[in-house]
């Protein structure tokens, strides 16, 4: 997206953060106020601008051939998305693991990954199949592992307001179907 629609599209979506903010209730001319309509804007567009990043690229960009054919793991990938149901915060931890099979990728490739489909509204499931099949699809290894612990907002200030509740999912292909390799992954992400 150029920095030209970029603009355009902030404007817009500052005239409905206004017109939001007056049906809440709001005066949008309080001093604390004013600026906010924009603020939130840039906000959702950082928030969002996985949208316009192409993950498959990434890893693309840092793609080396090696005879390397061991477990890699990335863990403790800190994530921040928001719920696609509700438009508030989930956030925690990604664990990624591949077996590369002629090809690795450089390390930060695969949290850059995360952070592209973390910015996007999201479900929690929809982001670990999407993280395991961009490196599937990209690397072709002998297999790929996502696990993500988040806590969602949506769940702790609304709804059923369980503020300890922390939700894990977990996707896997190739070799991660054995459970010896499943089991070597979790044992060395505790």
């Amino acid at each position: 997206m150029s920095s030209e629609e970029i603009e355009k599209n902030r404007a817009v979506i500052t005239g409905h953060m206004h017109d939001i903010l007056s049906l809440l209730g709001e005066d949008v001319a309080r001093e604390g106020l004013v600026k906010t309509p924009e603020r939130v804007a840039k906000a959702m567009q950082n928030l969002t601008k996985g949208y316009w990043q192409d993950p498959e690229a990434i890893l693309r960009s840092a793609l080396f051939k090696e005879n390397y054919r061991q477990m890699v793991i990335v863990k403790d990938i800190d994530l921040f998305s928001l719920c696609e149901h509700h438009m508030l915060p989930f956030f925690g931890k990604a664990h990624v693991a591949y077996i590369p099979d002629g090809y690795i990728t450089g390390l930060s490739k695969i949290a850059r990954v995360v952070d592209v489909f973390a910015r996007r509204l999201q479900v929690q499931e929809r982001l670990t199949t999407q993280i395991k099949e961009c490196i599937q699809k990209t690397l072709n290894p002998m297999g790929v592992m996502v696990v993500i612990e988040a806590q969602h907002m949506c769940m702790q200030m609304r709804g059923v307001e369980k503020q300890n509740s922390i939700t894990t999912t977990s996707d896997f292909t190739g070799v991660f179907r054995e459970q010896r390799t499943r089991e070597e992954f979790i044992a060395l992400i505790k």
